[in-house]
C-alpha cells in the first residue's frame, strides 16, 4: 500500500499517452551569447479512445498558464481531462514569454501582473461595479478572499504577462502555423486575452481551423471607450487581418454606434454599414462566443458578435444565462459548473464539425 496522497489529483484512466514540444521561435543575440526566443510550449494529451476527427487546441488568457485547463482552484477535473475523457486529442499552448515558454526581457519587453485585489474583485467576488456582478454564484465559496487556502492556490497560479498586446499576438500567430502543421486540422478554444489569437489564427489558416470557441474574448471591439469613435485596433485584433476591401491601419475603418440591447450592456462601436470590410479567411470558419451571466464581459461581448457578423463571420453568441447556465463570472473553465459549460461546448463543436 502506497503513501496517502494529500493533494488534489485527477484519475487518468482515459489517457493513453502525453507529451510536450515547442513550436516557433528563433535564435537571436550576439555571437557567443545567443538564445532562443519566441518559442511556444505545447502539451499534448492523447486518449485511449479517439472518437472525434479534430483535436482541440486551447489557449489561456492573461496572467494564466496551461494550468487553467488542467484543474480548478479546488482540485476538480479541468477541461483538458474532460475532453480527453470525451475522446478528443487535446493540445495546450502556453504563450511565448509565459510559463514554460522562455521570457527574455531584452527582446520581449516589460511585463505586468494582476494584483490580488483585482483577482478578488473581478474574478472571484460578486461586488464588482458592472450591473450583473451580484449574480456571480459559481466561484467556489472557500476561494474568494486572501487567506483562504483555495484562493491562495489561485493567486499562486497567477504569473506575469507581457505589457505589449500587439507583440504577444504577433508571437502567437508566428508559432501557430507550425503548431497546425503538427496537429493537422484543429478546433481552437480561447479564453479572454487569447480571443484575438483564435480570430487571427483562423483568419491566417482557414483551411486548418475547423471552428473557434471564444470564451469571453478580449474586447470590446475597436476601442475601450464608448465615447471615443477613433478605432484603436483592427476591431478583433491588434494585428491586421485579411480584410476586403484591404485595410492598412485602424484609421481606415469608419465606425458607427452599436447600441446596447439589454440594461446590463453598454454601447460600443462597429463598422458603418456603408463602409464594411469583410474577412476573407475567418469568414470560412464557424465561431462561438460564450459569455458568463455575471461577468464584466456581459457588458460588451454582444459588440464583438455583431462585428463578426458584419465581417462575414457566422457566429453563435451564447449568453449563458439564456441557456440555463447561471451565475458565471469570467473564468468559465474554473467555476463550480465548469463541466456543464464544457458539455455545452462539446455539443456545439460536434454540431459544427462532425
Amino acid at each position: 500500500m502506497g503513501p496517502e496522497i494529500k493533494v488534489p489529483v485527477t484519475e487518468q484512466s482515459a489517457l493513453r499517452s502525453k507529451g510536450y514540444f515547442f513550436v516557433g521561435g528563433h535564435y537571436c543575440g550576439d555571437p557567443g551569447s545567443s538564445f532562443m526566443s519566441g518559442q511556444m510550449f505545447v502539451e499534448v494529451f492523447v486518449p485511449k479512445d479517439i472518437r472525434h476527427p479534430y483535436p482541440l487546441i486551447m489557449f489561456h488568457g492573461a496572467g494564466q498558464t496551461n494550468l487553467n485547463w488542467l484543474t480548478t482552484p479546488d482540485g476538480r477535473m479541468g477541461w483538458a481531462d474532460f475532453f480527453i475523457r470525451e475522446g478528443y486529442v487535446v493540445y495546450l499552448a502556453e504563450q511565448p514569454a509565459r510559463g514554460r515558454s522562455a521570457y527574455h526581457p531584452e527582446v520581449d519587453g516589460p511585463r505586468k501582473y494582476h494584483t490580488v485585489e483585482d483577482i478578488e474583485g473581478r474574478f472571484a467576488g460578486n461586488s464588482g461595479k458592472w450591473p450583473t456582478a451580484k449574480l456571480h454564484s459559481q466561484w467556489p465559496e472557500d476561494a474568494k478572499h486572501m487567506g483562504q487556502p483555495l484562493f491562495d492556490q489561485f493567486a499562486s497560479a497567477q504569473v506575469e504577462f507581457l505589457s505589449d498586446t500587439a507583440y504577444t499576438q504577433k508571437q502567437v500567430a508566428a508559432a501557430a502555423g507550425e503548431l497546425l502543421e503538427k496537429t493537422g486540422p484543429a478546433i481552437l478554444i480561447t479564453h479572454s486575452q487569447a480571443g484575438p489569437f483564435g480570430w487571427k489564427i483562423a483568419d491566417d489558416h482557414p483551411d486548418m481551423v475547423k471552428a473557434v470557441v471564444a470564451l469571453e474574448p478580449a474586447g470590446p471591439a475597436f476601442t475601450n471607450s464608448k465615447d471615443d469613435p477613433a478605432p484603436k485596433n483592427f476591431g478583433l485584433c491588434e494585428l491586421n487581418m485579411s480584410f476586403y476591401p484591404q485595410v492598412n491601419g485602424p484609421e481606415d475603418f469608419v465606425l458607427a454606434p452599436c447600441k446596447a440591447e439589454r440594461p446590463e450592456e453598454t454601447d460600443g462601436w462597429i463598422m458603418d454599414e456603408a463602409h464594411i470590410h469583410k474577412l476573407t479567411g475567418l469568414s470560412k470558419v464557424p465561431a462561438a462566443i460564450l459569455t458568463g451571466e455575471a461577468s464584466y464581459h456581459s457588458m460588451y461581448d454582444h459588440i464583438t458578435s455583431k462585428l463578426l457578423t458584419q465581417m462575414g463571420v457566422k457566429n453563435d453568441f451564447f449568453r449563458l444565462g439564456d441557456e440555463g447556465i447561471h451565475g458565471n463570472g469570467h473564468f468559465l473553465m474554473l467555476e463550480k459548473n465548469s463541466l456543464q459549460i464544457a458539455e455545452f461546448v462539446k455539443r456545439w463543436i460536434i454540431i459544427k464539425t462532425e
